[in-house]
């Protein structure tokens, strides 16, 4: 038997691999298929399931591409209702591979569907859980996510997901090994370890999830403090469910290289979005006007799922040499396959055009330290709440950059702010966003907190962070 955890880390997503005696399933595979495929013929096996935990929100899966090309099956849990051939499995049904079996355990609440496959190995021992959203490493699927579809309040759903984990998961044996669906980093939770693997044992130790008094407590401690979740969630899972353009053709048509006189035309009659995937770095020394920078090198995805949100939305590409199709890879793993070309040749082939181009007007966390001695300066910072809270310039409002869209409509044009985050990378964000819809009254801090961190800039005492939640 053969079980291999496939992890994305830009999309803190986990794929699962498992063979056994010349036949293989596949678990949550991502988008573009061609790495299983790779993989089937090198080991020389067949596939045999597919597996589907659930709906998947924050990307889109390869089930279907997968399921036409090998001719196996996708298999999903009690309830679910796609709208193309699968299994719909009942619970405790098992299905055999090889020499081992997996058996599907309903665990609704992250969504109704959601389902728990349990490894049975060669000899008869139960071995593993897929857990999908139902179980992370350190917490449990956030359980909001479905309520429209389900017509239950998040409470409800909650307490659903107690009933699946107290009454299906725990009893299973300590040394069990858990394979989540996400790692730290995804939005599916919101305290998940770094770890991507872990015992059934220690998890009953220290997720705090699975150390509730009640099924009450239960209910408030998996609730408290969700975020909203990312728009383009709901867009993927109607894309998992109702079908989508094949990965090939998705591909084939975003790798169209566009000269500059083709790439202009077709910004201008087709709305497109200009997308620079370049480092924010290289975007502070230019850039082509209206472009929205989100980099490649980062949580690309994500980030591009949360700005962009419409997944119809078509897009032009700005990216380094030779990184085309990483980008349109990475774009259509959450869903945004209207991708019309990239140009050919980058922005340094708009700049040898002679082009027009705009800045960011970006200085140095020494020359932020110089400009605001002495003065009421407006600061603006766009990390999470809970960076914020840990540490932050004296003063500095929060305006996380997930929230952009909220609360840009109140940044008042007439006066000057100065724009942070971390490190630049989401500070860059904000401010193609802020450019690109009119506004030039603010000056971006290269290097962010960490760089101020290093100057005399007034801060606020640290507050580590594991102690805030």
């Amino acid at each position: 038997m053969k079980v291999e955890q496939i992890y994305t880390g830009c999309l803190a997503q986990s794929a699962y691999y498992i063979e056994s005696n010349g036949e293989a399933a596949i678990i949550d595979p991502l988008r573009e298929t061609q790495p299983y495929l790779d993989c089937l013929t090198k080991n020389g096996v067949t596939l045999k399931y597919i597996f589907e935990t659930h709906f998947h929100a924050d990307f889109v899966s390869g089930h279907l591409d997968l399921s036409q090309k090998t001719t196996a099956p996708i298999v999903y849990g009690p309830t679910a209702s796609p709208e193309f051939d699968a299994i719909i499995a009942k619970d405790n049904k098992i299905f055999e591979i090889g020499k081992i079996k997996i058996k599907v355990l309903h665990t609704p609440g992250h969504t109704l569907e959601s389902t728990t496959y349990l490894l049975i190995d060669e000899n008869g021992k139960e071995t593993a859980i897929f857990s999908g959203d139902t179980l992370f490493l350190g917490d449990v699927g956030r359980p909001d996510l479905a309520q429209k579809t389900a017509n239950m309040t998040k409470e409800d759903l909650a307490g659903m997901l107690y009933e699946s984990l107290y009454n299906k998961i725990l009893p299973l044996a300590d040394e069990i090994i858990v394979y989540p669906a996400h790692g730290a980093g995804s939005v599916c939770g919101k305290n998940m370890m770094k770890e991507t693997v872990d015992t059934l044992g220690n998890q009953k130790k220290m997720n705090y999830a699975l150390n509730q008094p009640s099924k009450a407590a239960f209910i408030e401690a998996v609730t408290d403090g969700l975020l909203p979740p990312p728009a383009y969630f709901g867009m993927n899972v109607a894309m998992n469910k109702k079908g989508y353009e094949s990965f090939d053709k998705v591909l084939s048509q975003g790798l169209r290289a566009l000269s500059v006189d083709e790439f202009e035309i077709i910004a201008e009659q087709s709305a497109a979005l200009i997308l620079d995937t370049r480092a924010n770095s290289d975007f502070a020394n230019g850039f082509i006007p209206q472009s929205i920078n989100i980099g490649i090198q980062g949580d690309f995805a994500p980030w591009v799922g949360a700005m962009i949100v419409d997944v119809n939305q078509p897009i032009l590409l700005i990216t380094e040499e030779g990184m085309q199709e990483e980008v349109v890879t990475r774009l259509s793993r959450v869903g945004f396959d209207q991708v019309l070309g990239y140009l050919k040749g980058g922005f340094h082939a708009w700049l040898a055009a002679d082009k027009e181009i705009d800045f960011v007007n970006r200085i140095t966390a020494s020359t932020f330290e110089q400009e605001i001695q002495g003065k009421e300066a407006v600061v603006i910072d766009v990390r999470t709440a809970s960076e914020y809270e840990a540490e932050h310039v004296e003063d500095a409002y929060n305006r996380p950059l997930a929230f952009i869209n909220d609360w840009i409509k109140n940044i008042n044009p007439k006066q000057t702010f100065y724009l942070h985050c971390a490190g630049g990378y989401r500070s860059m964000i904000a401010a193609s966003i802020l450019q690109a819809r009119g506004y030039r009254n603010f000056i971006e801090i290269e290097g962010g907190f960490n760089a101020i961190l290093t100057t005399q800039v007034p801060k606020t005492d640290f507050v580590c962070q594991s102690k805030m939640f």
